[in-house]
């Protein structure tokens, strides 16, 4: 799962575990055990054995975010981290307002152990650049970005300025899986059935970006082209049918889903802008904050505790 969606992760379960079977403590050791440094962790070593570009947000722009990185023979782009200071006429000037410099082991973090801490190097060659945002309706008017690919003739202001711009796939992943796939809300209440409903949910959403990637593949077509929510509404139309038929018959049907799923593009929205709000009021409900079984009985208790009226 992308970091940047860690925290939505660990309140979802924290909010889904609110049943009285389950204590805080454990409840914070589940959350904690998905946290974006240990999903960072574990994302870096699975890169060890090829060369991957890993993208990420302020958070991870950190020396002891970078390093491991460094060390394996990944590069990383990021924005700066809003509270790292940089000075555009010190280090080696690559060009306007590019230039790299030297980063100094910090302290030691808290989620970070000694034996990990050891291995980091000394010092970290960073390469620091500005990018200006021209495109109407962004947040953000110029971009400073930290990278660990130094060379600015293999890799330009540019270019790293449109690859930081696809990271924003990731937001459009995790909308699939929390909203497409409605895992805003995880329904189960023990830990080792949340942990089952999230394996089954990220198991469903490969199984259908896989068949988007044959699907493209077969008509000559980008995955990114296709939509999510088409594809999952046609494998549900043919589920049926492709679970009673056999042989030819049922080959058929495969290619006609690959068919159907390519068929459902999403629209050419290069730079699109939309407000960062929502139409639909939320209803003015209190939150349930208790276990529902005492909820009901409180009220149970009320009703019996209020005086009947004679009628006169």
């Amino acid at each position: 799962m992308p970091f940047a969606e860690a925290s939505t992760v660990r309140r979802s379960i924290r909010e889904s575990l609110s049943d009285d079977r389950l204590s805080e403590a454990d409840a914070e050791i589940i959350a904690n055990s998905c946290s974006d440094n240990a999903l960072r962790r574990k994302a870096v070593g699975f890169g060890e054995k090829c060369r991957e570009i890993v993208l990420g947000d302020r958070y991870f722009a950190s020396f002891c975010g970078i390093a491991p990185l460094v060390q394996r023979g990944i590069a990383g782009l990021f924005r700066m981290h809003q509270k790292r200071r940089y000075d555009f006429r010190r280090g080696r000037l690559l060009g306007v307002e590019d230039h790299v410099v030297c980063w100094t082991k910090p302290e030691r973090p808290d989620w970070m152990d000694e034996a990990l801490y050891a291995q980091l190097p000394e010092e970290l060659m960073i390469r620091e650049l500005r990018v200006k945002v021209q495109n109407d309706g962004f947040r953000v008017d110029e971009l400073i970005l930290v990278t660990t690919m130094l060379d600015p003739e293999v890799y330009t202001k540019e270019e790293l300025a449109e690859l930081l711009l696809q990271r924003w796939n990731i937001e459009l992943d995790l909308r699939s899986i929390k909203s497409v796939m409605q895992m805003d809300v995880l329904r189960c209440e023990t830990p080792s059935m949340v942990e089952k409903e999230i394996w089954m949910h990220l198991l469903a959403y490969n199984l259908i970006r896989t068949l988007m990637a044959r699907g493209a593949a077969a008509h000559k077509k980008e995955p990114r082209q296709l939509s999510f929510k088409g594809a999952m509404q046609a494998l549900g139309t043919f589920r049926e049918p492709l679970q009673w038929t056999q042989g030819r018959r049922r080959a058929r049907l495969w290619e006609v889903l690959l068919q159907v799923i390519a068929s459902y593009e999403v629209g050419d929205r290069p730079n699109r802008v939309e407000p960062r709000a929502i139409k639909r009021r939320p209803k003015p409900h209190k939150l349930l904050n208790e276990p529902r079984e005492e909820a009901r009985n409180r009220l149970l208790q009320r009703k019996h505790k209020q005086p009947i009226l004679n009628a006169a």
